[in-house]
């Protein structure tokens, strides 16, 4: 059994944060201990919502109940996602801490969320930087997407070599230190045909890149979903590469499925075969 301690908003209408996140991981058999920063009605994409934010110390007092079971030791990972504040920030960390002193071999899964090409940055100011100087040293597992590298770096990435780099520039930064393992997502570089979008790992020196076809939508919540897939697959094999190919697999099986429905919203529920058991495997290549 995979135990991960989830750290991200919630909505009650549609799927993002952990609404995308916690689902397809107990379909796969995780345990996921949910912590929600937020309770809104919907996503903030539809422009309107209702709901509130809950506080660093809120988020971090539900943390330490948990630990009060004495029940930390039995985590696998955190898994953390868009940071609405500083405080929920440290929160975080001080979760990271807390599981790590329990279990010194969980890891910690940072999906840095700070924008996108076309929306630029949506997240306020000062959580970029919190990211950059805090989030990202502490984290064993990191899934960008190609802007938020670029963001992350200060480094332009139109080519697949300049990603390479950026991934490489991003640990050189930190003298070594850091994410051991990079998922970068949503990479688009002038070697990406048209029809398609790439997805690039690195771990234990090798880079590899996992090729789908381009999908003819613009959907919330996919980010956090590859995450949380990401993750298990990792946790699950030991493997950046083995969990590249079934993460990457489950989530364009997903969103073909959200695609052909027309849907606004991911189809989390409707579409849960897909992973379990992808319509289509894609398999990685080195590069």
């Amino acid at each position: 059994m995979v135990n991960i301690l989830s750290i991200q908003s919630w909505v009650a209408y549609g799927h993002v944060g952990n609404a995308s996140a916690v689902f397809p991981l107990q379909r796969l058999g995780a345990e996921v201990w949910a912590v929600n920063t937020v309770q809104f009605s919907n996503h903030t994409g539809y422009g309107a919502w209702r709901g509130s934010v809950h506080t660093g110390d809120s988020v971090r007092d539900v943390v330490d109940g948990i630990a009060d079971r004495g029940v930390l030791g039995g985590c696998d990972a955190v898994l953390s996602g868009y940071v609405g504040g500083a405080d929920i920030g440290d929160a975080i960390l001080h979760a990271v801490a807390s599981v790590r002193r329990a279990n010194p071999r969980a890891l910690y899964c940072c999906d840095p969320v700070i924008g996108d090409v076309g929306r630029g940055v949506f997240v306020r100011p000062g959580i970029e930087d919190f990211l950059r100087d805090h989030a990202v040293p502490a984290a064993d597992i990191l899934t960008p997407n190609r802007f938020e590298l670029e963001r992350l770096t200060g480094h332009a990435c139109p080519t697949l070599e300049a990603a390479k780099r950026a991934v490489l520039r991003l640990r050189a930064d930190m003298h070594d230190q850091g994410p051991a393992c990079v998922l970068v997502t949503s990479l688009d570089t002038a070697e990406t045909p048209p029809d398609c979008l790439d997805m690039l790992t690195f771990e234990a020196g090798g880079f590899h890149r996992l090729r789908t076809p381009r999908l003819a939508l613009d959907i919330n919540g996919a980010g956090d979903a590859i995450a949380a897939l990401f993750l298990f697959h990792r946790l699950r094999t030991g493997s950046a590469v083995a969990a590249l190919e079934a993460a990457g697999s489950s989530i364009y099986g997903l969103l073909k499925r959200t695609a052909e429905a027309g849907s606004r919203e991911i189809l989390t529920v409707a579409a849960q075969e897909e992973f379990v058991s992808p319509s289509r495997l894609f398999h990685a290549e080195t590069c």
